[in-house]
C-alpha cells in the first residue's frame, strides 16, 4: 500500500509541475531557464512513477 500512496504524492507533484510550466508559458516575458528546470523536474518525476509502476507488476 505504501508503494500506492508514493505513487499517489508523485503524481501530484507531477500535476503540480504540469500548471507551474504552463503558468510560465502564459507570462509575456517567461524565463526560458526556469522553464527548462520545471521542464526536467517534471519529465525526472514521470520516470520515477515508471520505474515504480513496473515494480509493482
Amino acid at each position: 500500500m505504501a508503494l500506492n500512496a508514493h505513487l499517489a504524492e508523485l503524481s501530484e507533484k507531477h500535476k503540480l509541475l504540469e500548471r507551474r510550466i504552463e503558468q510560465e508559458m502564459s507570462r509575456p516575458a517567461r524565463d526560458d531557464v526556469r522553464l527548462r528546470r520545471l521542464k526536467s523536474e517534471k519529465l525526472k518525476l514521470k520516470d520515477q512513477m515508471a520505474r515504480l509502476q513496473d515494480t509493482r507488476h
